[in-house]
């Protein structure tokens, strides 16, 4: 396998695809980055060393902690995954 940067690199080796940008709950417009519906498995790809990303505010960390939390009581599993996490393999581990 080649170089590893983002999980759209990861998912070309499963033999099924995530829909992109789900939405997955039934009042807010929360998505989750990759999400496989029929397992209500998601994975979101956490940007918090981009200068431009919510997850470095404190405001879109709470709003994540909340939309996390909402996920998992709609009984999803949902996997978190950084740069850095694809670059050493980790992000591999959870897959």
């Amino acid at each position: 396998m080649g170089m590893i940067r983002t999980l759209d690199d990861i998912f070309l080796f499963l033999p099924e695809k995530p829909i992109k940008e789900y939405r997955f709950h039934p009042v807010r417009k929360w998505r989750f980055d990759y999400a496989f519906p029929s397992l209500k498995i998601a994975f979101e790809y956490e940007g918090i060393f981009s200068v431009k990303s919510r997850h470095t505010s404190i405001k879109g960390f709470i709003g994540d902690c909340e939309k996390y939390n909402e996920a998992q009581l709609l009984s999803w599993q949902v996997y978190r995954v950084t740069a850095g996490m694809l670059k050493d393999g980790k992000a591999l581990d959870v897959i």
